[in-house]
C-alpha cells in the first residue's frame, strides 16, 4: 500500500513538471543583425527616451557606477537577489539581436528572445498594457543606445525557485492581459493619468503590499503601502497619513521638483523615480498623473480646507528641539537638527522641510525616517544644491531610536513605533540595492 502510494505521488510529480515544462515553453525568435541608429525615425527615438524615463528603465537597468542600461542592478526580494539584464544593443550579451517582436514579447509576457521565462521582478504585468506605438518607439531609443558588453550576473535564489518554468504557473496566477483602454466616466487627463502610473510607471509595484508568492495584492489592499528596498513606499490614496491632505497641485508639484513645502523631500528609491525618470515627462503628462492619483486621495476637484491649521501644529512642535531638554532625542535633534529644519514663519520653507508635515514621521512604518537619519541626502538626491547629512557614524542604534521614537511622539497623533532599535540595526546591516559588489556570474 505505501509503496503504491509513494508511486502514485511520484507520478503526480512528474506529471506536474511535465504540465509545466509545456505550459512554459515558448519558441525562439529568431536573432536578426543590429539595426543601424540611422534606421530609426529621429522623433520616434525622441519620444521613446521620454517613456523610458517615464518607465524608470534606468534606473533599474543601471547597476551603481556602471554603464547606463548595461543591467546587474541588484533587486532584493523575500526570495533571493534578482540581477537586472544588460538592455543595451551589444549584439552578445544585450539586446542588439533582438527584433522589434522579441523586445514586444518580453514587455508584455515576460519571455526572452531565446523563450526564457523571465521573473517577475521584471514589471511585464504593468507593461502589458503599454500601447503598441509606445513600445515601438521604446524600442527605437534603446536599439539606439551605446552598445555595452557585460553579462548578466545570475540570479541568487533557492531551488526550486530559480527553476524558470514555475514562473509560467505564477502568471497564470496573477497577471493580468489586455492593453489600457479608456475608463468609462473618466475624462481625457485622468485616463492619461491612470495608462501612465498603471502601465509604464507601474506605481503600484512600490505602493502596494504583496503576498507570500511576490505578487501585489488587489482590492482594497492596493495601494495601501509597502515596504520597498529597506524603504518605505507610504499609501497613495485616502490612507496616506499625511497632515496635509495631498491636493492635485502638491502632487503636480512633488512630481515635478521632487519637494513641496506642505509634504518634504523625495528620498530613497523615490529620488530617482522623479529627478532621472519622471523629469523627462512634459508637465501635461505629470499633470495627468497628479489628477490620476488626487481622484485615489479623494482630492480632485474638491475645495480643501487651508492647511495653516497643520502647518501652525507643526511649527510650534519644532520649537520643541530649540532649547536643552532632559530627554535625549530632544536633546540630539537641538544638537543635530534643528538649525536645519528650523522654520520661522506663517509657512515653512521648502528647502527646510518641517518634519511635522513629512510623511516619513506619520508612515505605518519607520524606515524611510531611519533611513534618512543614517544615510541622510545626497546633493543629487534631494532639491538642487540641497543636501541633508547622514549620522550612522554618529549616532548608535539607541540614539537613532531615541530621536525618532521623540520626534514622532513630539510632532504626531500616531501610535508609536514598535522595536525601533531593532529596526535601526537590520537597516544598518543591509544596504539598499545597488550599493554592494560581487563578482560577476554568467548569464542564465
Amino acid at each position: 500500500m505505501v509503496k503504491r502510494i509513494a508511486l502514485f505521488l511520484l507520478a503526480v510529480v512528474v506529471l506536474a513538471v511535465v504540465g509545466l515544462y509545456v505550459l512554459s515553453w515558448r519558441p525562439k525568435i529568431k536573432a536578426i543583425d543590429p539595426p543601424q541608429a540611422s534606421s530609426f525615425d529621429p522623433h520616434l527615438i525622441e519620444r521613446g527616451e521620454m517613456l523610458a524615463g517615464a518607465g524608470y528603465c534606468a534606473t533599474c537597468h543601471t547597476a551603481k557606477g556602471g554603464a547606463r542600461y548595461a543591467g546587474n542592478y541588484p533587486m532584493r526580494t523575500d526570495f533571493g537577489t534578482i540581477w537586472s539584464s544588460n538592455i543595451t544593443p551589444d549584439p552578445e550579451t544585450g539586446i542588439g539581436r533582438w527584433s522589434e517582436a522579441a523586445f514586444a514579447r518580453a514587455m508584455r509576457k515576460g519571455v526572452s528572445r531565446e523563450g526564457r521565462q523571465l521573473f517577475p521582478a521584471f514589471p511585464y504585468q504593468h507593461f502589458e498594457l503599454i500601447s503598441d506605438e509606445d513600445l515601438r518607439a521604446l524600442y527605437a531609443y534603446l536599439m539606439t543606445r551605446p552598445p555595452v558588453r557585460q553579462e548578466q550576473r545570475r540570479p541568487q535564489l533557492p531551488f526550486p525557485l530559480n527553476w524558470r518554468p514555475l514562473q509560467a504557473g505564477w502568471k497564470l496566477l496573477f497577471v493580468r492581459e489586455g492593453q489600457f483602454g479608456p475608463v468609462t466616466g473618466k475624462d481625457a487627463q485622468w485616463n492619461r493619468g491612470a495608462y501612465l502610473a498603471e502601465g509604464l510607471a507601474h506605481c503600484s509595484a512600490c505602493h502596494s503590499p504583496r503576498n507570500r508568492l511576490g505578487a501585489e495584492k488587489t482590492g482594497e489592499a492596493r495601494y495601501a503601502g509597502a515596504a520597498i528596498d529597506q524603504w518605505y513606499a507610504p499609501p497613495l490614496d485616502a490612507r496616506n497619513h499625511a497632515p496635509v491632505p495631498w491636493s492635485e497641485e502638491e502632487l503636480f508639484t512633488y512630481l515635478r521638483h521632487g519637494a513641496t513645502a506642505l509634504h518634504g523631500t523625495a528620498a530613497g528609491p523615490m529620488s530617482p523615480v522623479v529627478h532621472d525618470g519622471l523629469a523627462r515627462l512634459p508637465d501635461e503628462d505629470l499633470r495627468a498623473i497628479a489628477a490620476y492619483f488626487a481622484d485615489r486621495f479623494g482630492t480632485r476637484g474638491k475645495t480643501l480646507a487651508s492647511p495653516q491649521a497643520a502647518v501652525d501644529r507643526a511649527m510650534l512642535a519644532n520649537h520643541l528641539g530649540t532649547a536643552q531638554q532632559v530627554e535625549a532625542g530632544a536633546n540630539l535633534y537641538n544638537a543635530a537638527c534643528s538649525s536645519c529644519h528650523y522654520n520661522h514663519g506663517p509657512m515653512p520653507l521648502m528647502v527646510r522641510p518641517e518634519l511635522g508635515l513629512n510623511s516619513a514621521l506619520t508612515a505605518d512604518d519607520p524606515s524611510t525616517l531611519i533611513q534618512i537619519i543614517l544615510n541622510g541626502i545626497g546633493v543629487e538626491e534631494g532639491l538642487p544644491g540641497q543636501m541633508m547629512p547622514g549620522f550612522s557614524h554618529s549616532f548608535s542604534n539607541a540614539q537613532v531610536a531615541g530621536l525618532a521614537a521623540w520626534l514622532r511622539r513630539t510632532r504626531t497623533d500616531r501610535p508609536p513605533w514598535p522595536e525601533l532599535e531593532k529596526q535601526v540595526a537590520k537597516l544598518r546591516q543591509e544596504p539598499s540595492s545597488g550599493t554592494e559588489t560581487e563578482q560577476t556570474g554568467a548569464r542564465p
